[in-house]
This record gives C-alpha cells, structure tokens and sequence, in this order.
C-alpha cells in the first residue's frame, strides 16, 4: 500500500511537532525544512488543526504546536484519516471507467479490503510519541532541507 503524499506529510508534521520542545514553528517554516509547497503544507496543518492534534497561532509568538491529543494521536487513526476508508481498488467504476465484470463474484476485493484493515490495524497501537522516541526524535532536529 502506498501513502497519499498529504498522508506522509502529515505525519511528518506531527513528528516534527512533537520535538519541537518550546519552539513553535510556522507552517512556512515546516514546508521549507520538509521540502514541501508551502500551499500542501498548508492544508494539512489545517486539516491536522482541525481534528484536534496540533495548534496553529497567526502573528508574533505564534506558530505550530502539537497539542496532547497529537501526541497520544495513534498513528492508525492518522492515517485513515487522511487515507479515507474507501476500497484499495476501484470495482465500482467511475465516469471514465467501467465497472469491473467481476464485480458480482470477485473474492479480491474482500481479500484486499482485510488487508487494508489490518495494515490500519498494525499502526492502531502506535502513537506519535512512540515513533519519535529515541534514537529517532533527535535525528529529526538535526534534519534540513535540501540546498
């Protein structure tokens, strides 16, 4: 399985939050430091602020801070979050596609569909803090963005 791009940099966000320590970094400089546009960063702040596991301050002292529930925030959760539940393939079909003639019969798209869950489920009991503990924490202090 391969992770949505907004996926992979919201966890790295979150990663990067839960080291910051007393510095609150601005969105701009999270997208810089992780080699992002600004404007895809932006969005997943948002969408991360929304749900409750980082804080997000305008103006001078403000920035980005992971909040507890970011902390604790099981990586499972984050990820189907920004992964949605929808079916790893499409049998269905779309308005440029056709649906699959197997559709009726198919025992792929429930094999696929196990897997999927219990790829979630093996990421369920690991939270943020936990992949940030040492040695990997400050590593990614010591991380900056390509020249």
């Amino acid at each position: 399985m391969r992770l949505l791009r907004s996926t992979d940099l919201a966890l790295r966000v979150l990663m990067r939050l839960a080291v910051a320590g007393d510095s609150n970094p601005t969105t701009r400089e999270v997208s810089t430091a992780m080699d992002v546009p600004y404007t895809h960063a932006a969005k997943v702040v948002a969408e991360l602020q929304h749900r409750g596991l980082l804080t997000a301050r305008r103006g001078r002292g403000g920035g980005l801070a992971l909040t507890e529930k970011g902390r604790t925030a099981s990586v499972g959760a984050v990820v189907r979050a920004f992964e949605g539940e929808g079916d790893v393939v499409d049998c269905e079909g779309t308005a440029t596609s056709a649906p699959c003639p197997l559709s009726s019969a198919c025992r792929l798209r429930g094999a696929l569909r196990g897997a999927q869950e219990a790829f979630f489920a093996s990421l369920d009991p690991v939270t943020v803090a936990d992949i940030v503990a040492a040695p990997t924490g400050p590593l990614l202090l010591g991380i900056s963005p390509r020249p």
